[in-house]
């Protein structure tokens, strides 16, 4: 079978990123002739700054500069070679004042990002295993995915979650010598810290247990000496624990530094790793800058600073205190976040503010959950004041405007960030749509002239066929194979539908549309835990259903409110579900439709394509075969036609237990051998109930082999009530398959079939697109929109992508 085509996650975030860019929140330019700090002037108009990393406001000192230039005046604007070869006059100055500050000498990098990826792969062993945070740093695990290629075990565990962290210790404490858990001190969009005390404890209670910590953003404005976050809890820096600290953002300058006790690891790293041999050095600029820097952080005036910046963040929060805007993890990092949930919120809330002259950061996927998109407010000591009054004013009046412009609410962004409801909801406007909703949870309450006018034709969704997947999948015993069903058709006030569509909800396996190789991979971890990566999904339709499970009347006026109006449906049963996702799946590509999803909180990704075949008027084979194109002719007359003989063909209605005890097994081979879509697989029970329902019949495919004739190939066909034909799964002998073209019978006994009984379509559902094409099958691009609690699942698999590829 030809494999599916997958969301490209390039695609994905240039998509979201290139909605921002047209919002105008993102990829702005500042026009300063001089920057202070304190203001940016954007599109011409001159705006607060409130999206600094530079917190101490160090990059403005004067100090800094002018060692800066008179670096440059006096070595250069670069000192061109390796510092394994030699290093320039003022480096032995700078390690001697980072050192003195740590009291642990330094090693100092380019950068952070190309630190981790000097030390980590120097640091990290064959023998070792690595525990990564799912949000930390991208550097971090962009380094670690070198240490994939030397088979070293790398886990991700959700963010700061303890119990899942203890767990994949528990996994790799026979498997690792060291284990390293790698987080960030202080993490960079909620401003949140690392648990780093019960960290601690949990490296007493296992030995094995080292700490690797980002610290770039608690860096300065925090501990003795500017020494960040981590020191600042830790006090010392333990043997076990390394820490990265940045000589830029709060510091003011460039580069980063890494601190770590063992002078024999140091002394490796120095030696070779990676960037620090084979990429250019720090410019003296930057060495002079961090140099004069390090000179602040040693003197009296870094607590004065701290102390300033401090009185500022409580100032702040007190003034936050007293509205009712969501703001995620606050605490006393001078990172703050307010949630809106919905980018759409977040675009027209940075568009007020800017108009107000604030400047903040949109915070985007993938740098957040979709559905956790929101904005990242950053003081300085830039910051006065009198601006930070301003800000909060200009945030509590906008704020509930911007809510119900952008059919959002306070409720909303409690439930996407799992917030308790303590402050007072903003005050919202009930509306004042025309529409009439129903909402049922059995097709028995729809009617069935109506489903079948609006969604009957399609697969085996239309009322007979819900009827019977609500026959089979609900009231089950095995998780994987129960589902509930819930169905909304809404109207006008004079009947006219406008929209319809049904969902289910179940478990799925969140590898299900991902490349076969990271399916193989999770199916061996599934052989101790079934369960395994798998999530709870709130999804349009069905995992046994595919085509357009959504009707919509484009040409209504009120259209657009009715998707909105079910969109709130959705998402309100999402959450009393407690769902881990939200899928709205199978639809074509429609600019109109795409802007709505992504701008409600939905991230859009390619589904495997649908094939449909609709020319069943031909009458004969020769007639058949001539509407085919000249190489597809040729491929038909050579390799299906010929081996039709092969075969007894027969339809039956019923089987016999014997042939459905063959025809299940037959299915379980193809299911063992195909994870292109890795759903879980049914159970004999499912075919049990087929058999037993009045629109299911099945093609068998006999080899005809002697005295006994094996059955070795069968489709297992629904006979839609509005003239589709819906060949719904598949079951094959993989001995027989490849000499007699088995497959491609298939295909061809199931279009003959839909001939022979008149039908005037067959959905071919997803896959071997290839083979179907060549049948004369009609290719059509998908596309779903979803929602997740968190990027865990989709960052482990990408992680695991990278591992195959390696």
């Amino acid at each position: 079978m030809a494999k599916i085509k997958h969301n490209n996650f390039i695609d994905t975030v240039e998509e979201v990123f290139s909605a921002a860019k047209k919002e105008g929140v993102l990829h702005l330019y500042a026009e300063d002739k001089n920057l202070n700090g304190r203001t940016l002037q954007i599109n011409g108009q001159k705006m607060f700054h409130f999206g600094t990393t530079g917190y101490l406001g160090l990059e403005q000192d004067s100090r800094l500069k002018q060692a800066a230039i008179a670096a440059i005046q006096q070595y250069g604007t670069q000192f061109p070679l390796s510092k394994s070869y030699i290093s320039h006059p003022l480096y032995s100055q700078l390690e001697a004042k980072i050192e003195e500050m740590y009291a642990i000498p330094p090693i100092i990098t380019k950068n952070s990002t190309l630190g981790h990826m000097a030390v980590i792969p120097t640091v990290i062993r064959d023998e070792d295993g690595v525990i990564l945070d799912h949000q930390v740093h991208w550097g971090v695990q962009n380094a670690c995915q070198i240490l994939k290629t030397r088979g070293i075990p790398v886990e991700m565990i959700r963010h700061s979650n303890l119990d899942m962290l203890e767990d994949k210790i528990k996994y790799l404490t026979t498997r690792c010598n060291k284990i390293w858990y790698m987080a960030d001190g202080v993490y960079s969009m909620f401003g949140d810290y690392a648990p780093i005390k019960e960290l601690m404890q949990l490296a007493d209670k296992y030995p094995q247990l080292h700490l690797y910590f980002d610290d770039v953003h608690g860096m300065s404005w925090k501990g003795k000496n500017g020494t960040g976050y981590v020191l600042d809890i830790l006090k010392e820096l333990p043997d076990n624990v390394l820490l990265f600290g940045t000589l830029s953002k709060t510091f003011g300058a460039s580069g980063a530094t890494v601190l770590c006790t063992d002078n024999r690891l140091r002394e490796k790293i120095k030696n070779f790793g990676g960037p620090l041999t084979f990429s250019a050095q720090l410019e003296p600029a930057s060495v002079a800058a961090a140099i004069a820097s390090a000179q602040i952080h040693l003197s009296p005036e870094i607590t004065a600073l701290q102390s300033d910046l401090a009185d500022k963040i409580e100032y702040f929060k007190s003034l936050l205190a007293k509205t009712a805007l969501p703001m995620i993890a606050p605490n006393n990092s001078p990172v703050f976040f307010l949630g809106t949930a919905m980018p759409l919120t977040t675009y027209k809330l940075v568009q007020c503010l800017f108009n107000e002259g604030f400047y903040l950061n949109a915070a985007i996927y993938p740098a957040v959950p979709i559905k956790n998109t929101g904005i990242r407010i950053t003081l300085s000591r830039h910051n006065q004041k009198e601006e930070i009054k301003a800000l909060v004013e200009a945030m509590e009046y906008h704020f509930p405007k911007v809510l119900l412009e952008t059919a959002n609410s306070q409720s909303k962004i409690k439930r996407a960030f799992g917030i308790a409801e303590t402050n007072p909801p903003a005050k919202t406007i009930e509306s004042g749509t025309a529409l009439i909703l129903q909402y049922e949870t059995t097709i028995q309450k729809i009617n069935k002239p109506l489903w079948n006018e609006l969604l009957g034709s399609q697969s085996v969704f239309d009322w007979d066929g819900l009827c019977f997947l609500e026959n089979t999948f609900t009231n089950q015993a095995c998780l994987e194979n129960q589902w509930d069903f819930h169905y909304y058709i809404i109207k006008d006030q004079n009947g006219m539908p406008l929209l319809a569509t049904f969902f289910t909800i179940g478990l799925w396996k969140d590898d299900m549309l991902a490349p076969e190789s990271i399916s193989l991979q999770l199916e061996e971890k599934r052989k101790l835990n079934p369960l395994y990566l798998t999530s709870k999904v709130l999804g349009m339709g069905s995992l046994f259903t595919e085509g357009n499970h959504c009707y919509i009347n484009k040409t209504h006026p009120l259209a657009d409110e009715a998707l909105q109006l079910l969109l709130e449906q959705a998402e309100a049963l999402y959450h009393q579900l407690n769902a881990d996702m939200l899928v709205l799946r199978d639809f074509d590509e429609d600019k109109q439709i795409n802007d709505i999803f992504h701008n409600q909180g939905f991230l859009k990704i390619n589904m495997p394509e649908s094939c449909i075949v609709q020319n069943i008027s031909w009458n004969t084979i020769e007639e058949f075969s001539a509407s085919l194109s000249p190489r597809s002719r040729k491929h038909f007359l050579k390799e299906i036609l010929p081996f039709e003989q092969a075969f007894d063909i027969v339809i039956k209605n019923q089987l016999t237990n014997e042939e459905l005890e063959q025809a299940y097994k037959l299915y379980q081979n193809v299911k063992n051998n195909n994870h292109a879509i890795n759903t879980f697989t049914y159970p004999i029970e499912v075919f049990q109930k087929m058999d037993e329902h009045s629109q299911w019949e099945f093609i068998l495919l006999y080899l005809k082999k002697g005295v006994s004739n094996p059955l070795v190939g069968i489709m297992f066909c629904y006979k839609n009530t509005e003239q589709t034909y819906a060949p719904a799964l598949i079951g094959m002998d993989y001995d027989s398959a490849k000499e007699f073209h088995l497959y491609r019978q298939l295909l061809f006994q199931t279009i003959k079939r839909a001939r022979e009984i008149n039908r005037s379509k067959i959905d071919f559902g997803f896959s071997a697109t290839f083979e179907k094409r060549k049948l004369g099958a009609t290719i059509i691009p998908k596309v779903a929109y979803i929602q997740t609690r968190d990027n865990f699942s989709m960052e482990l698999m990408g992680m695991l992508q990278n591992e195959a590829l390696s």
